[in-house]
C-alpha cells in the first residue's frame, strides 16, 4: 500500500511540474474532444466561460458545465445561461492528451479536464472514439463543502445542420447510465466535402450509476432551469423526439452530486463517445473504425473504458510528461508547448479503419482546404508525428496510395495526389483526377512517397515494406531521375502560391527522392542499383548548388536571381544520412533565415509575408545548433500565444500581423515533431 501511494504521489508531482512548464502558454484554441474529423470539438478561449465550444469548422457544438458550491451556482464552461455568474478562472493548461481549465471559487479549487487518450503507441486505445471529462475538487479553505456538477452536450454534435431532426434514448448498461442521440434520417456516408459535420451514427454520454444524481435528454433550457433552481430534471418529452435540433435544442445532460472533504481531493468523471457505424468508403467498400476489431459495439467499449479509467489516466499523465520533457530538452519550453498543441489536432484530422483483413488503414482529411482524403502532400508534412510515435500509422496512410497506384485505375506514371474526397475514397478528385493531367503534382507526390518509403525503412531497420511495392517505387524513382531536377511549371504542396517552374525547393525534394531510392536499394542488397542512384543524387546535388546559389542564400527558382525560399525539404539530408549538401551550405541558409524573420516567423519565401508553420520547424531543424533552432521557432510560439484568431492551430498565417491567412485544424501540424524524429533516429 505504501508503495502504491508513493507511485501515485510521484505521478501527481510530475504532472503538476508538467503543467507548470506550459501553464503560461495561451493556445489560440483548446482541444477538448478530439478523435477524428467529425468528432472534434474545441474551446476558443483560455477562460471557457467566455465562449461556446465549436466543431473545428467553427460551427456551434456547445459543451457546457456548471457547478453548485454550498448552494451557489457558477458556470465552468459556456456562456449560457447568462444569468449564472462565471466561476473565477485561474488558468488553462494543455498537454498531448489532456486540456484542463482551473477555477477557484468559494474556497474550492475546481479542475475541469478533458482527456482524449490518443496514445499512438497503443493502436487499440488511440482508435477508440471516446473521451473522458473529469471534475476534481480540492478544499482550499480546509472546510467541507457540498457541491453538484451540471454537464450537457448539444445534439448539434450529431447533425450537419441544425434543421435536421434527431432522436434519442436512455438505457442502463452494466452499472452505467447511458444516454444516446443521433439524427433521425441516418444518411450513412451519403455526402463528402470539407465544411461538413457528421449526420449519421450516435453520440453517447455515460456515467457510473453510483456517481449519479440524475440524467436527462431533452431541451437544454429545461435542464438548465432545473439545475439552477435546485429542482429535479423533468421527464423526457416524447413529442420532442424526431424534431429538428433548431426547434428543441436537445442535449444529453447529467447532474452529479459531490461531497468535498476538507482534507481530500475528490473526482468525478463521465465518458463521451461517438459510434459512426461505418467510417469511410474505400473503393466501394464501407469500412468500420479500427476500434471495432476489439469491441462488438459501443456498449462494450463503454463498459471497458469505465473499468480502465484510472489506468488510462495514469498512462496519459506519464505519456504527456515524456513528450514534453523530450521536446523541452532539445527545443526549449516553446517547442514543448508547440508539440503539445499539435498532438491531438494532428491525430484528430485522421480516421483509422480496419480493412477486410483487419489491418489498419489511416486516412487524413484535408481540413479547411478541399476535403481531400488521404492526400499525399498532407500526410507527408504530418509524417514526422507518426514516424516518431508509431511508424505503423504512416504505413497505414501510404498503403492506400500504393494500392491505388497498382490497381490499374491510376493512369499516370507518377504518384496520385489523393484517394478521394473525405469520407468517400473512390479515386482521386483533386485536379484532373484520373481523367487529365490538369493541376497534378507529379514531382511533389513522387518525391513525397519516395522519401516516406525511405523514412519507414530507416525506422524499421529494413526495406521490407517498400519491397512489397517495388515495381511502383522503381517507376516513381525513374520519374524523379528524369523529371525532378528542373521541374516544369507545376504545383507543389504549397499550391496556394500557384504554379512555379524551376522551383528549387521542389528540386531538392526530387533529389531527396532519388537518394531515398538508393537507400532502399542498399537495404535490399541491390548494390549496383544503390551505387548508381547514389551517384545520380550526388551529381544532382552539386549541380543544384551551382544553379541555385544567390550569394548568401539560394534562389526561389533557378531562373530568378534576387529571390529566396525556405528549403525545408533539405531536412531529410541529415535525417536519412544522405549528406548530399555540405554543412557550410546549410549554415549559410540558416543564417539567412535568421536575418529575414519577421515578428511571428520566417516567411515561406520572398513573394509575400505569409508562412507555413510546419515548414518553419522543418527549416529550423536543419540548424547546426539547438540555439539556432530555438531562435527560429520562438516566433512561432509567439504567434500561437498572441494571434487574435481563436481557432484551432493554423499552419498558414501572416508573419507581421500574426493573423490567420487560411487553414485550420489540419494534420500537417504533426510536422513540428520533425526535430524529435531527427533526434531519435540520430541515436539509432
Amino acid at each position: 500500500m505504501k508503495k502504491l501511494r508513493l507511485i501515485i504521489m510521484l505521478i501527481f508531482v510530475s504532472t503538476f511540474s508538467l503543467f507548470a512548464q506550459i501553464s503560461n502558454f495561451r493556445a489560440p484554441s483548446y482541444p477538448i474532444i478530439t478523435h477524428d474529423p467529425y468528432f472534434s470539438i474545441w474551446c476558443g478561449d483560455e477562460v471557457p466561460t467566455r465562449c461556446e465550444t465549436t466543431h473545428w469548422t467553427q460551427k456551434p457544438m456547445p459543451v457546457r458545465s456548471m457547478v453548485r458550491i454550498d448552494g451557489k451556482v457558477y458556470r465552468l464552461m459556456g456562456k449560457s445561461p447568462g444569468y449564472v455568474p462565471a466561476a473565477q478562472s485561474i488558468g488553462a493548461e494543455l498537454t498531448a492528451t489532456q486540456t484542463t481549465f482551473s477555477f477557484l471559487q468559494d474556497g474550492v479549487e475546481i479542475r475541469l479536464s478533458f482527456m482524449s487518450p490518443l496514445l499512438l503507441e497503443d493502436l487499440d486505445l488511440v482508435t477508440r472514439p471516446l473521451s473522458y471529462v473529469t471534475w476534481s475538487f480540492v478544499s482550499k479553505d480546509k472546510q467541507n463543502h457540498a457541491a453538484e456538477i451540471y454537464f450537457e452536450i448539444s445534439g448539434l454534435a450529431t447533425v450537419d445542420v441544425k434543421t435536421q431532426p434527431v432522436t434519442w434514448e436512455r438505457k442502463s448498461v452494466e452499472k452505467l447510465d447511458v444516454l444516446k442521440m443521433g439524427s433521425k434520417e441516418q444518411p450513412v456516408l451519403q455526402k463528402s466535402g470539407d465544411d461538413l459535420r457528421i449526420d449519421w451514427g450516435y453520440l453517447y454520454a455515460a456515467v457510473a450509476q453510483n456517481e449519479m444524481s440524475s440524467s436527462f435528454i431533452g431541451r437544454s433550457e429545461d435542464a438548465m432551469i432545473a439545475f439552477t433552481g435546485r429542482k429535479q430534471f423533468p421527464d423526457m418529452v416524447e413529442s420532442d423526439q424526431g424534431r429538428r435540433v433548431a426547434e428543441v435544442n436537445p442535449v444529453l445532460a447529467f447532474n452529479i452530486s459531490v461531497n468535498i472533504q476538507a482534507k481530500a481531493k475528490v473526482e468525478k468523471h463521465i465518458m463521451l463517445a461517438y459510434d459512426d457505424i461505418l467510417s469511410v468508403e474505400y473503393f466501394g467498400k464501407r469500412l468500420e473504425g479500427y476500434w471495432r476489431k476489439k469491441f462488438s459495439g459501443m456498449e462494450e467499449l463503454l463498459k471497458v473504458a469505465e473499468k480502465e479509467y484510472a489506468t488510462i489516466k495514469n498512462r496519459c499523465d506519464l505519456y504527456d510528461k515524456d513528450i514534453i520533457d523530450k521536446a523541452e530538452k532539445i527545443g526549449g519550453k516553446e517547442y514543448a508547448a508547440i508539440c503539445a498543441l499539435a498532438y491531438r489536432q494532428c491525430m484528430a484530422a485522421h480516421k483509422v479503419v480496419k480493412d477486410e483483413n483487419g489491418q489498419p488503414l489511416c486516412f487524413s482529411k484535408e481540413n479547411f482546404s478541399n476535403g481531400s482524403m488521404g492526400t499525399v502532400d498532407v500526410f507527408y508534412p504530418a509524417a514526422p508525428f507518426f514516424l516518431y510515435l508509431n511508424p505503423e500509422l504512416i504505413k497505414a496512410q501510404t498503403t492506400p496510395i500504393l494500392d491505388y497506384a497498382e490497381s490499374g485505375r491510376w493512369p499516370w506514371p507518377y504518384a496520385p495526389h489523393d484517394v478521394g474526397k473525405y469520407p468517400l475514397g473512390n479515386g482521386q478528385k483533386y485536379g484532373g483526377g484520373e481523367k487529365s493531367e490538369d493541376r497534378q503534382m507529379p514531382v511533389e507526390e513522387c518525391g513525397n512517397m519516395m522519401i516516406l518509403a525511405a523514412a519507414i525503412a530507416k525506422t524499421d531497420g529494413n526495406a521490407d515494406y517498400a519491397a512489397k511495392y517495388w515495381k511502383t517505387i522503381t517507376k516513381w524513382a525513374e520519374y524523379l531521375k528524369e523529371k525532378g531536377f528542373d521541374p516544369e511549371n507545376q504545383l507543389c504542396t504549397d499550391d496556394f502560391a500557384g504554379h512555379l517552374a524551376h522551383n528549387t525547393n521542389l528540386s531538392v525534394k526530387a533529389i531527396m527522392g532519388v537518394a531515398s531510392y538508393a537507400l532502399l536499394c542498399e537495404m535490399r542488397g541491390m548494390n549496383a542499383e544503390a551505387s548508381s542512384y547514389k551517384k545520380i543524387a550526388q551529381d544532382l546535388a552539386q549541380k543544384w548548388v551551382q544553379a541555385a546559389d544567390d550569394g548568401d542564400h539560394s534562389k526561389l527558382a533557378f531562373d530568378k536571381p534576387g529571390t529566396w525560399s525556405q528549403k525545408y525539404n533539405m531536412v531529410w539530408d541529415d535525417i536519412l544520412d544522405f549528406n548530399l549538401f555540405t554543412r557550410n551550405f546549410k549554415d549559410k541558409e540558416i543564417e539567412f533565415y535568421l536575418k529575414n524573420q519577421n515578428r511571428y516567423g520566417l516567411p515561406l519565401d520572398n513573394r509575400d509575408s505569409y508562412t507555413k508553420l510546419d515548414w518553419i520547424v522543418w527549416s529550423a531543424t536543419m540548424a547546426n545548433s539547438n540555439q539556432q533552432f530555438r531562435d527560429l521557432i520562438k516566433p512561432v510560439y509567439s504567434f500561437l500565444n498572441e494571434t487574435p484568431d481563436r481557432v484551432p492551430m493554423t499552419d498558414w498565417y501572416w508573419t507581421k500581423s500574426g493573423e490567420m491567412r487560411g487553414f485550420i485544424a489540419r494534420s500537417v501540424v504533426g510536422g513540428v515533431y520533425i526535430k524529435l524524429l531527427k533526434d531519435k533516429l540520430a541515436k539509432k
